[in-house]
């Protein structure tokens, strides 16, 4: 009778823990919805109007945290420079600054440890290598790129080889599962974007932390076995794992932020998280290009190809010198563990405040 009873929590456990991460995508698909959904129009406006490599770093940034999608920021920017409103040289930096923007989604999956001192420490620590790698990928290829044009150079010679290749168009499957019941509650909502953006936010932090809990439970200790010893048992497999979800998901975004609350509950570590977290950097730059080979528009290409190199040759700088990233994360996210307040001023320093001053500087 134990044995069935046994059996039987597993099985409710197992349930309960998919239920859990279905609200946590779900929850994630209507915070971004409901920024796309007051910000697109204000985005449209921002990348169509800059020429200023600096300026335009921050918009990409400052776009991406607003409309909460680094896919939406880069397809815009194909779209605009397919149609010749900006130039591919002024295309590169929104596309470096949204691979920044994106990784906010990571902060607030990290939240769901907010509680426990610990448990932050190394949540936060998680979501904001991504930031670290980014930041560090354009401090060193931004100044390159504006001196030597090596990557809009590069993204031409593979534009060659590419051009009349066609393209293949695929829907994401998280789409079909989660676009309805997210376009159902903003339609409860009565269009109320900032309403149903804090109803997601609320959702993330509490399906996060009720997931990994109870996929604890229901695993007792293989789930653990499963990722140290399978997923993440090297760096290969971790960064192919990362590459081919988001292929396939279409969205770093969530794939990224799915990890972090498994470092926080101490399942993995940074170091193994790092690989999966440049795969998925890398895998969503396959969507833009496929997008840009159905245009058949040789900037269009080169542009989602430029997403592509300037990933590519972040990786090749820093996952050699994987140790600097990595020890900044955990210097900084040690912080917002010991003064909660931090990781606030640090989303909006970051996300908002620097990016805004910026781009009111230079446009001013």
């Amino acid at each position: 009778m134990s044995t069935h009873r046994t059996t039987l929590k597993i099985i409710v456990n197992v349930l309960l823990a998919f239920l859990y991460l279905y609200l946590f995508l779900l929850g994630i698909e209507l915070f971004g919805t409901s920024l796309k959904g007051f910000g697109s129009g204000f985005a449209e406006v921002l990348i169509k109007t800059t020429t200023n490599p600096v300026i335009g770093l921050f918009i990409g940034l400052f776009v991406t945290t607003i409309i909460q999608s680094s896919s939406v920021t880069t397809s815009l920017t194909v779209g605009f420079v397919a149609a010749g409103t900006i130039t591919v040289p002024n295309a590169i930096p929104i596309i470096m600054g949204a691979n920044i923007g994106t990784t906010i989604t990571n902060i607030i999956a990290s939240f769901g440890h907010f509680t426990v001192e610990r448990e932050f420490n190394r949540a936060f620590s998680a979501a904001i290598v991504h930031d670290i790698f980014n930041l560090l990928a354009v401090a060193i290829l931004l100044p390159l790129e504006i001196s030597f044009h090596f990557i809009e150079r590069a993204s031409g010679f593979l534009t060659d080889f590419l051009l009349g290749k066609g393209g293949v168009t695929f829907e994401s499957p998280l789409d079909i599962i989660l676009e309805p019941v997210s376009d159902k509650i903003i339609a409860i909502t009565g269009g109320h974007y900032k309403l149903s953006a804090v109803i997601a936010f609320i959702l993330v932090i509490l399906a996060i932390s009720l997931f990994v809990k109870t996929l604890r439970k229901a695993s007792a200790g293989k789930f653990e076995t499963l990722i140290d010893q399978y997923l993440f048992r090297n760096a290969f497999t971790a960064g192919i794992l990362g590459l081919g979800l988001t292929a396939f998901v279409q969205s770093s975004s969530v794939v990224t932020s799915v990890i972090v609350p498994l470092v926080g509950a101490g399942i993995v570590s940074i170091e193994q998280i790092y690989p999966y977290t440049l795969g998925a950097n890398l895998g969503t730059t396959l969507t833009t290009i496929l997008a840009a080979l159905v245009t058949g528009h040789v900037n269009a290409i080169r542009v989602a190809l430029c997403h592509s190199l300037f990933n590519t040759f972040g990786i090749m700088i820093w996952y050699p010198l994987r140790r600097i990233p990595i020890s900044l994360a955990k210097k900084v996210g040690y912080l917002p563990g010991k003064k909660r307040f931090l990781a606030f001023l640090y989303i909006m320093l970051i996300f908002i405040v620097i990016p805004g001053i910026v781009i009111l500087i230079f446009r001013g």
